[in-house]
């Protein structure tokens, strides 16, 4: 039986249908615009999501209409942390702001110094980027937008409304709003004090593998699926990822995204707030998951090629081309400011060491070894919380490059995997979730680790290189921030 993963990305939606064998049967993918309306702002209008997902399904109406008509399930992954306020028609009351808007930092600053113990419940400090936090710089600064809020949503939730006429989030998805208590799965009502928020906002809660609700007949019609088929809880897009790659109980991995993980599942719940080290749900009932969480990945060479005005694949070719081993530019990728280890909005992008005979593919080797090394980080915060690293797979749209792996793998002095369809990894994993939420069956009977593509060996003399820089890396950005 066919089932459908949707993945409500940020810079994409995309969607994956796969059979029991988990053979591919159908994938697609549409862009989506992001809106920078002013510095630390970003944003984003919920009806494009549900656009771009109907353009993928009315593609395959076309190319694909009898696998699509016998769709068994839905699963759903996406983005996280992003308010989707709602007013009593069910409508967006303004754009959504996402995860890399920073403009409730002094109320992510208030919350953490007012609430101190709230972290440890909640798996993490606030961060601007959070729900929680951006309501509460709502209720100052857009308050009539508070006064007509009838439900907030986070953004893949959206896209379940649509299909199923349900406000409904899993657990995954609903930790990252800073409104859970992450050992009890449910709503904190300390928190939700804490940002004047009432319970009767709230979605109701499932975990990511249950029945979060059906197609509608309404839904069904216009996308050319079977009507009432459920639609799994599904899973923050991490957390998703995971499950595409049987990361459940075990199995630390990288996701390479827009922004960046480095995320590590376990049957505990064990935070570490200090180092902005998140503990949260997992999809799968009865894990949890501890994740550094890098607010820029492979977004920043993206910026690049944009800025520079050349192909990603041309760049990387360049940098191929160049001897391996650190360049002579160092560059701090914190264009969104950080989360882990910082907690720093403010944190912002450099490139230092630049002269007169830096060209483009000096700078394109800065982004690639920059993203390391604040990888690097991420894994000091990891052995800190007592979590031992052994096999380390790389997924998301940056893992196609081989190149970019291999730098990774040897920044962190670490063999790191990569699976076939890694790349696919939320979507996939969202699919997953679909056909456990339909069948009823054990996750863990339906999740093992695809085949391995390739494993990147780190070489041990460029180890001991980056180690060097890796210092120098940490030094500067502490010299950037000392001379704010």
């Amino acid at each position: 039986m066919p089932y459908l993963g949707l993945d409500i990305g940020t810079s994409a939606v995309k969607a994956v249908i796969v059979d029991d064998d988990e053979k591919v049967l159908a994938e697609g993918e549409r862009p989506l615009v992001l809106s920078r309306p002013g510095p630390g702002l970003s944003e984003q209008d919920a009806q494009d999501w549900v656009g771009a997902v109907e353009a993928v399904l009315l593609a395959w109406r076309q190319d694909h209409g009898a696998v699509l008509a016998a769709v068994e399930g839905i699963g759903l992954s996406g983005q996280m942390h992003g308010a989707v306020c709602l007013g009593a028609d069910d409508r967006p009351l303004r754009p959504v702001t996402l995860w890399n808007d920073s403009r409730a930092a002094a109320e992510a600053a208030e919350l953490n110094r007012i609430h101190p113990d709230l972290a440890w419940r909640l798996g993490v400090p606030a961060a601007p980027g959070f729900a929680a936090p951006q309501l509460l710089w709502l209720s100052r600064h857009e308050p009539a937008t508070l006064v007509a809020l009838r439900k907030v949503l986070l953004p893949k939730d959206y896209v379940r409304l649509q299909l199923t006429g349900e406000h409904v989030t899993d657990m995954s998805d609903a930790a990252g709003s800073w409104w859970l208590d992450e050992a009890a799965r449910d709503w904190s009502d300390a928190a939700l004090a804490a940002t004047a928020v009432s319970r009767s906002v709230m979605p109701r809660l499932v975990e990511g593998t249950a029945v979060s609700g059906s197609l509608t007949v309404s839904a069904a019609t216009r996308l050319g699926l079977r009507p009432g088929i459920p639609v799994a809880g599904g899973a923050g897009d991490a957390m998703a990822g995971a499950v595409g790659i049987g990361a459940i109980d075990d199995g630390a991995f990288i996701s390479l995204g827009t922004s960046s993980q480095f995320f590590a599942p376990g049957r505990q719940y064990r935070p570490l707030p200090d180092k902005f080290l998140h503990a949260f749900c997992h999809a799968v009932p009865g894990c949890w998951i501890q994740m550094a969480a890098l607010l820029n990945g492979a977004s920043c060479l993206a910026w690049l090629a944009a800025l520079v005005g050349t192909p990603i694949e041309t760049l990387l070719a360049e940098v191929a081309a160049q001897p391996p081993g650190p360049g002579a530019v160092t560059f701090l990728p914190y264009l969104a400011g950080e989360r882990t280890p910082h907690n720093d909005a403010a944190a912002s992008g450099v490139f230092s060491g630049m002269t007169g005979a830096t060209g483009r593919s000096d700078l394109a080797r800065s982004v690639l070894e920059g993203v390391a090394y604040s990888l690097a980080d991420a894994a000091d915060c990891l052995a800190e919380a007592g979590t031992q690293l052994q096999d380390v797979a790389v997924i998301g749209g940056g893992a196609r490059s081989a190149l970019w792996v291999q730098i990774i793998a040897d920044v962190l002095g670490r063999p790191l995997k990569r699976y076939r369809g890694g790349e696919k990894g939320p979507a996939f994993g969202a699919a997953r979730l679909a056909r456990a939420a339909a069948c009823g069956a054990d996750i863990r009977t339906l999740a093992p680790a695809p085949p391995v593509l390739d494993v990147a060996e780190p070489r041990p003399d460029l180890t001991a290189a980056y180690a060097e820089r890796i210092a120098a890396f940490r030094r500067l950005y502490q010299a950037t921030k000392a001379a704010r």
